[in-house]
């Protein structure tokens, strides 16, 4: 039986997409050190990107943008790219293990989600790593655009640093408008 993992990385920032991976993994091939991606280091998580990609049987990368995370909120957004990134897969599992306490709609194979799953299932851990180095990827990419901000430190989550340059440079269109502090700050410029 094919398990995949499912796991999103970026629900938390005031800025850019909300970014999903889904994996199977191959348990002929093992990779050592796969964990919750937060509990990692950014250096291992690069290295474990990599690792992955070679050893997986299939892997996947969605995101949902931050149109559609104020569309249809931050919790369906998440669903909608664990959905996208395991309807990605090259080969479909039989089975799919999501990160969490919801499963996205819609997939027609079976699901279970599972609370603090990046931490007890491997293939959960990888998607977790996938979807976290790839998001900060784009904070960095960002950050080159709008060196002002800092994403590349803070990857858009709601920092001191963070609202103070919203404050001096105001609201870019990466924003997420929907959320309260980027509400906030688009309500005193008008």
């Amino acid at each position: 039986m094919l398990i995949a993992g499912a796991d999103e990385a970026g629900r938390g920032p005031l800025v850019g997409s909300v970014v999903a991976a889904a994996v199977i993994l191959d348990p002929n091939r093992p990779i050592e050190g796969l964990n919750d991606s937060k509990k990692l280091t950014e250096k291992k998580r690069e290295k474990l990107f990599i690792e992955i990609q070679e050893k997986a049987i299939a892997w996947a990368i969605a995101e949902a943008t931050h149109t559609e995370i104020d569309q249809i909120n931050i919790l369906q957004a998440s669903l909608l790219a664990m959905r996208r990134a395991v309807e990605a897969l090259d080969i479909q599992p039989s089975h799919v293990r999501v990160d969490g306490n919801k499963v996205p709609q819609g997939l027609i194979m079976s699901c279970e989600a599972v609370v603090g799953g990046d931490a007890l299932h491997e293939e959960i851990s990888a998607a977790s790593i996938l979807a976290k180095v790839t998001r900060d990827r784009e904070m960095v990419e960002l950050d080159r655009k709008y060196p002002q901000y800092g994403f590349a430190k803070h990857k858009g989550y709601p920092t001191k640093a963070h609202f103070e340059a919203i404050a001096v440079h105001g609201v870019i269109a990466e924003h997420r408008r929907s959320y309260a502090p980027v509400k906030k700050a688009l309500a005193l410029l008008d």
